[in-house]
């Protein structure tokens, strides 16, 4: 099956690519870097001749809640544009778990107007909304670290494996659409601030991190806000796996 994986440049597109090729699809990578621009259309109706099915894990600018949402309201309509002139017959999104109970988030406003957009469109869709990943906690301690101090809100999550998420993408590309899918997450419940030590300490790294609600994540998020909801598929990596292999 031809498949194309939009986004295949970064973590979770590769290995995504990667995850399908290995089960004997070919893979068409979708990237500006690789020539094909979503924001202008340019390169896609090339990329998508002769594809039937198409992976979106695209990522976009999460400052100003303006400007994600029309990022993401720009590249999804070029993307779906371009698969209807193809004859694509399945477009499948990764999104965010919770992203509708959470308000004031510029990246969540732009995945609910993707994931909009997306049920609203020609092309038949499945939209797998997924917890946060495993190195999850240590990016975001990164985007404040400074003088290796570093803001993290203490939310309480169920993380996911990269790997995982990519295998399960790649199970649901090669399938017939199904709408909204269940969230899919990890095991177990963890906590951000936690889990952002343990992975420092794994990869050598010491950084003192000061949990706070003032920093990129609010109160708004707490408690069990950000957990999978009812019936969520389980995916089998836990944390502890992930991290004995960033050592």
């Amino acid at each position: 099956m031809r498949i194309a994986v939009a986004g295949a440049t970064g973590n979770i597109g590769a290995l995504t690519a990667a995850a399908l090729e290995r089960d004997g699809h070919s893979v068409v990578r979708v990237s500006r870097s690789l020539g094909v621009d979503l924001s202008t259309g340019a390169g896609l109706d090339d990329a998508l001749a002769g594809v039937e099915a198409v992976v979106d894990v695209t990522n976009g600018p999460a400052t100003d809640p303006a400007e994600t949402v029309a990022y993401f309201g720009t590249t999804t309509r070029n993307l779906i544009a371009a698969e209807e002139r193809a004859g694509v017959r399945h477009h499948v999104l990764l999104s965010i778990a919770a992203i509708h109970r959470v308000e004031g988030n510029a990246h969540y406003a732009g995945k609910r107007e993707q994931e909009r957009l997306v049920a609203a469109g020609p092309v038949p869709w499945t939209i797998v909304p997924a917890t946060q990943f495993h190195d999850f906690a240590a990016m975001v301690a990164s985007w404040t670290e400074r003088d290796g101090v570093a803001t993290i809100a203490p939310l309480l999550v169920q993380p996911i494996a990269p790997a995982d998420v990519a295998d399960i993408l790649g199970e649901i590309a090669v399938g017939e659409p199904q709408g909204h899918y269940a969230d899919i997450a990890g095991p177990d419940p963890q906590d951000l601030v936690d889990m952002a030590r343990r992975t420092n300490e794994a990869r050598g790294r010491t950084v003192k991190l000061v949990p706070t609600w003032s920093a990129v994540f609010g109160p708004a998020m707490a408690g069990n806000v950000m957990l999978p909801g009812e019936g969520a598929r389980i995916a089998p990596t836990t944390f502890d796996e992930w991290l004995a292999e960033q050592r």
